[in-house]
């Protein structure tokens, strides 16, 4: 409705503006008056809601209609406005500041309307006398700039109005950050922060308590939408979620009411953050205690944080331990008692200041023809017998930003009007001129408070964190638990003594408020479908993964050396696998290779002990020797495989078993062919044994070892073997092994121990017929079946192997295969010497021989 009476009333102006002789400038519509006023040199205005509502009244559209009736008078107003006058008188006062000007205001009534403040903001930049002008409507502002208004709508209406015209609009109280931009409003300014750092205070503040899980009322216009609108993006960006952001007016249907309390009773949060005007949150409190609403984390914003209006509403204890920022604590010397000297006002403004005494004293003061029910007023009463909201100085912050913002304008004037000893009051500054130089105003006050404006016409966001807590002289007592300063980096601009603070319910233990609880080291969160991220299931780290943080979003994996604990919430070192001494394992490998090279020792002492004898002799002794010397090394050589894999021993544990292997078969090689030549010997007219005697027995075995020997270091020069970290067979475990290099190389070192078995085998087959007491073949023949059966069934054990035990099938390959070639061949010929002396004889060794052979 009132919107609509405003409207009408700019509508009428306009049409009776276009009828108008355009050449003259003439005041449209009924003038509108200041409720305080006084006159000076230089002018400041002043828009302020001395009303909170309006009178509804029905419309029937043919008249004019009438002015609004303002009602419910507002308390706070009047001490903002009472906080302006105390900054002019001061100034007016003063010998350094603007001397020899005197600065005049006009105070105008808003009544809580945004038209009527654009109406009044009209007439302070035009003037209020109904008159008319030759020429047309050019001409200075009547005031140099205009103080107020308290709301972010009011001054959003306000400063579109003006700003064509570098009006300068400066406000104690708007906070709304879109009021920063200066494209919309390039002439407002204001001395209290932006709720561009309220909103991103607010979210810190909330994640600094760890409530993830939030609910949040705003009110529902500029101020709550905007700064509610910042918060939740900061808040999403710090990994907060609302459940709910319901706006709220104060003149909401019931209907619309009962649906908010209904949200707020299914939520599962435990914190309501409050974007909320003060008015609004009264409102709200008598349907919290309709609804029996308590035992909810409130979170607020300056509007309503620290006034002790609300705080003394509330019986109930809803807002208990309730937690906010608010404006820092300031002191203007001088002013409270100004504000309570009220006096004065009796001279500014007759009509409004009857009002305010009735109201202020809940008296009344009576005519002749009135009839008083209550006391009737006598115009004597004191503050100090009353105490209500006029009396109360809780805002004095918001008193001193009305109190900087007359300063601001006073400052840049002395600057502008060249004031030295004294100003020229003839020369008022146009508005663009002025409004540039307040831009960049910066004075101190006279309690040392520096003030001064960044780009966007705010100062420094700095607040005060307050926690209400029980006090036993007031309902609520307001305790700084803490302060934030946007102009700290990072972590620095939040301080929160946690100590000090009271909980709702008088708890010291911070509430909890999350939509699911924390997931602990070891796991990640995993966002359930169809829900906000704050709600979540914790999923634990894969094996080989860890999170060490509560509330990690992933699971890092562990370097490739490391590996998941069994809480999954640290790498430990992977342990490391390989063929150890200290073990079982390799303590038996090492006896039994120690063992079978003390058997070889033992064998070849005999053999030496026995050496003339015939048995020793018909065996090719030399031969004999050669190969227990190559057997034992072939012993030795095992145990190159077993302890951890280095460079070296990687090298040589390859290469000496190939070199070994093949000395020892070629040795084997060299008496399965003198047995054959032997045989052929003793044939009428063989000449064999000529060419195949020692020199050529010891040429071949050198023959034989020098090309393994040349395939070693081929393969040592192109690409030797390496120590080997082999990460796939096990994922807990580091294999410790020997990367073969070049398996060309490996596999030719091999191949030509196979070769060279095989062709030994069949030589020895040839020879098994031969007479008994001769032969030696046959024992050969089945060395070497044991020797091919080995390593035939070593390769698919050697390839399905895991670990260590890969090294231990090649060790038992390597020492069977040797035990196999020494028990095979001289086991025997250990028997008949050590036991069967009889048997060593030349004669009985020729006695099986063929007619021919003897």
């Amino acid at each position: 409705m009132e919107p609509l009476v405003a409207l009408l009333h700019m509508v009428i102006a306009i049409m009776t503006f276009s009828k108008a002789n355009k050449t003259v400038c003439t005041l449209r519509g009924e003038p509108v008056h200041p409720e305080l006023w006084k006159d000076g040199d230089i002018i400041v205005g002043g828009v302020f809601s001395f009303h909170s509502s309006w009178e509804i009244r029905q419309l029937t559209y043919s008249i004019m209609p009438p002015p609004l009736k303002c009602i419910s008078l507002n308390f706070r107003d009047f001490q903002y406005a009472q906080s302006m006058l105390f900054a002019i008188e001061e100034i007016n006062n003063s010998s350094t500041l603007l001397p020899g000007v005197s600065l005049g205001y006009k105070i105008y009534d808003t009544c809580g309307s945004v038209a009527v403040g654009v109406r009044a903001a009209m007439a302070l930049a035009n003037g209020y006398e109904k008159m008319s002008v030759e020429g047309p409507c050019t001409k200075h502002a009547e005031v140099q700039a205009i103080i107020g208004d308290t709301t972010s709508s009011a001054c959003m209406a306000i400063s579109k109005g003006i700003g064509p015209f570098k009006l300068p609009l400066i406000s104690h109280y708007a906070t709304c950050e879109c009021l920063s931009d200066k494209v919309k409003y390039p002439s407002f300014l204001r001395t209290i922060a932006s709720d561009h750092y309220q909103s991103r205070a607010l979210a810190e503040l909330v994640r600094h308590f760890g409530w993830t899980w939030v609910g949040a009322l705003r009110t529902d216009d500029d101020y709550g939408n905007n700064g509610m609108a910042t918060f939740t993006k900061v808040a999403e960006q710090m990994g907060i979620c609302l459940e709910y952001s319901l706006p709220f007016f104060r003149t909401y249907p019931e209907d619309k009411v009962i649906r908010i309390i209904e949200q707020i009773k299914s939520s599962t949060s435990r914190v309501i953050v409050g974007f909320l005007a003060h008015w609004d949150l009264e409102v709200l409190l008598h349907k919290f205690v309709e609804h029996n609403i308590t035992g909810y984390q409130w979170v607020g914003t300056e509007a309503w944080i620290s006034d002790s209006v609300i705080a003394s509403m509330d019986k109930h204890h809803i807002l208990q331990g309730a937690i906010g920022l608010a404006i820092p604590k300031t002191q203007v010397t001088g002013l409270q008692e100004f504000i309570l000297d009220i006096k004065p006002l009796k001279s500014l403004g007759g009509a409004i200041f009857t009002e305010f005494w009735e109201a202020l004293f809940q008296c009344k003061y009576s005519t002749k023809n009135d009839f008083v029910s209550t006391t009737p007023c006598t115009g004597n009463e004191e503050l100090s017998q009353v105490q209500n909201l006029f009396t109360d100085m809780s805002l004095m912050p918001i008193f001193s930003n009305v109190y900087k913002g007359v300063y601001a304008v006073a400052y840049t004037l002395h600057d502008l009007l060249g004031c030295k000893e004294k100003c020229d009051s003839n020369k008022q500054p146009d508005p663009s001129t002025f409004l540039k130089h307040l831009r960049k105003v910066h004075f101190k006050t006279k309690d040392g408070e520096e003030v001064y404006f960044d780009e966007n016409g705010d100062p420094v966001a700095k607040y005060d964190i307050i926690n209400w807590q029980p006090s036993k002289k007031q309902h609520y007592e307001f305790v700084t638990v803490g302060l934030y300063d946007a102009s700290f980096l990072g972590i620095d601009r939040l301080a929160v003594n946690m100590l000090s603070i009271l909980w709702t319910n008088n708890s010291t233990k911070v509430p909890v408020s999350v939509c699911s609880e924390s997931c602990p080291p070891g796991t990640r969160k995993g966002v359930k479908k169809g829900k906000p991220i704050c709600c979540y299931d914790c999923i634990p780290c894969t094996e080989g993964e860890i999170s060490n943080t509560s509330d990690s979003v992933t699971c890092l994996r562990c370097h490739q050396d490391f590996w998941s604990n069994m809480q999954n919430d640290g790498c430990v070192k992977k342990e490391t696998e390989f063929l150890s001494y200290e073990e079982i394992m390799g303590i038996l490998l090492t006896t039994i290779s120690v063992v079978g090279a003390f058997i070889t020792i033992i064998i070849a002492v005999i053999f030496f002990r026995y050496k003339n004898t015939p048995i020793v002799k018909a065996n090719n002794s030399e031969l004999s020797f050669l190969l227990l010397f190559s057997l034992m090394l072939c012993f030795l050589c095992s145990l190159t495989f077993i302890g951890r894999p280095t460079e070296w021993s990687c090298m040589l544990r390859h290469t000496a078993f190939g070199i070994t292997f093949v000395l020892c078969i070629s040795c084997v090689l060299g008496k399965t062919i003198v047995v054959l030549m032997a045989f052929r010997a003793t044939l009428p007219g063989s000449n064999v044994m000529k060419w195949f005697g020692p020199p050529q027995q010891r040429l071949s075995v050198f023959a034989f070892t020098l090309i393994q020997v040349l395939i070693c270091v081929l393969w040592l020069t192109i690409s030797p073997p390496f120590p080997f970290k082999n990460l796939k067979y096990f994922k807990e475990k580091i294999i410790l092994e020997c990367n073969v290099g070049s398996v060309v190389g490996f596999w030719a070192v091999l191949g030509y121990i196979g070769l060279l078995a095989i062709l030994c085998f069949f030589l020895a087959f040839l020879a098994r017929k031969l007479p008994d007491n001769f032969n030696e073949a046959k024992f050969i023949t089945f060395s070497m079946l044991i020797f091919c059966a080995v390593w035939i069934a070593f390769i698919p054990a050697y390839v399905s192997s895991p670990g260590k035990f890969t090294v231990a099938v090649e060790i038992f390959a390597i020492l069977a295969s040797t035990y196999g070639m020494l028990f095979c061949i001289f086991i025997p010929k250990c028997y008949v010497i050590l036991l069967k002396p009889d048997k060593n004889s030349k004669k009985h060794l020729m006695g099986k021989l063929p007619p021919r052979a003897l």
